[in-house]
């Protein structure tokens, strides 16, 4: 990816509608080699889609709670995994080193909701051996696009004596 490249993701990531002509204008490029450019991009697989940022509470989602999962056996990661994607109220989930093993958002209406949920479905998934359940009170810094420019590299310490 160069620099121009990188522009491009900036702007569908912050622009997921800007016009195609647009798009080549704010890169300084022609209409057919941005186009050429965001296709590469999608068929490398950097850009994964377009999607429109929504209000969950708007759309009866008020609750939101991160879960933490700790699974009982290291081979139920398949099966687990296959299991959360079938819960629509899933929203994301992380497969972290150590313990817990996941944590998982979870979108419901309110409380009594989300109980019902845990108490139906998320208790019985695969391998599960442990839930902890955190609500989240506030969204401090909402999802955001990435930054344009590469992570620094961090300088080697030196060795200690």
């Amino acid at each position: 990816m160069d620099s121009t490249d990188r522009k491009i993701v900036a702007l569908l990531q912050s622009e997921g509608r800007i016009t195609l002509t647009d798009l080549a204008d704010k890169v300084q490029l022609s209409v057919s080699r941005c186009q050429r450019r965001v296709r590469e991009l999608e068929t490398a697989g950097i850009i994964r889609g377009y999607r429109a940022v929504v209000d969950a509470a708007a759309l009866g989602y008020g609750f939101e709670v991160l879960l933490f999962a700790t699974l009982s056996r290291p081979g139920a990661v398949t099966e687990f995994d296959a299991a959360l994607a079938d819960i629509p109220e899933v929203v994301e989930a992380q497969r972290l080193f150590g313990e817990p093993d996941y944590l998982i958002r979870v979108v419901s209406a309110d409380l009594p909701s989300y109980q019902r949920l845990y108490e139906s479905v998320l208790i019985h998934l695969p391998g599960v051996r442990g839930l902890n359940s955190t609500i989240v009170m506030k969204q401090a810094v909402a999802p955001r696009p990435l930054p344009e420019r590469p992570p620094r590299e961090v300088p080697a310490r030196p060795a200690s004596p």
